[in-house]
């Protein structure tokens, strides 16, 4: 009979849940208050920076692109853009830059995480000029949006940098979820046929299985979860912007 596992359910939005799973890590059950995690990440300048915005008059917009159905298109466009970045065949062929952050990853592993340090590029570059653009458009429609546009802009500021960093640790949970799959699902004797004879710098490919197919859409699922999470401040400008 397996034995139950004796871990506490963990609590939270489902990324966070989903990385707690792949780092085989346990989370508090109860997770800290919003407004007092927000008070640690807000100094004095940025309090009065998100005060001025709430409460001062701002300044009257400058002309600009307004939002209408292209826009709209333009942003289901970028969305799809990203997915299919995600979903792009894995190059499995030796990395062509060296990567001094790669220098302990199983080299198994380095083709995938290339793959997802691309994808998170691409997704922080595209959902960065788009929050920004939409902001712009924002400002347009009401001085109430206005103020909406400012708000979100010094969240963003303030956020965005702990988003960052701990968005970067995404990487690195996958690859001790790869080991963590591939050492329970693969034989240490197996013989690697494709990579007896690759050249020297060549990640050796690692035997093909069911841990690998998992691993591959566990990867995916995360990847998936992370452009969501980027996507939460984008549609919350979209809904404004379709409010009239």
């Amino acid at each position: 009979m397996a034995k139950a596992s004796t871990r506490s359910p963990v609590l939270g939005p489902a990324f966070i849940r989903l990385l707690a799973r792949f780092g085989d890590a346990d989370l508090p059950r109860t997770p800290p208050v919003l407004t007092e995690r927000l008070a640690q990440w807000f100094d004095w300048n940025r309090a009065i920076t998100l005060s001025r915005a709430l409460d001062n008059r701002l300044p009257e917009p400058e002309p600009g692109a307004a939002f209408d159905d292209a826009q709209d298109a333009e942003c289901a466009r970028l969305r799809q853009t990203l997915l299919d970045t995600i979903d792009a065949d894995i190059d499995l062929s030796a990395p062509r830059r060296k990567d001094a952050g790669a220098a302990n990853v199983d080299p198994g592993y380095l083709p995938y995480r290339q793959h997802c340090l691309a994808a998170q590029r691409a997704m922080q570059a595209a959902t960065g000029l788009l929050r920004g653009r939409l902001r712009d458009m924002l400002a347009l429609q009401s001085p109430a949006k206005a103020r909406l546009a400012e708000v979100d802009a010094v969240m963003e500021a303030t956020l965005s940098p702990r988003e960052q960093a701990l968005l970067a640790i995404v990487p690195g949970l996958l690859g001790l979820h790869f080991q963590r799959l591939r050492d329970a699902g693969a034989p240490d004797d197996t013989p690697d046929p494709a990579g007896a004879d690759a050249p020297d710098d060549t990640p050796a490919a690692p035997p093909a299985g069911p841990w690998l197919a998992r691993f591959r859409q566990d990867m995916r699922t995360a990847l998936l979860a992370e452009l969501e999470v980027r996507f939460h401040p984008i549609d919350g400008l979209l809904a404004a912007l379709r409010t009239r």
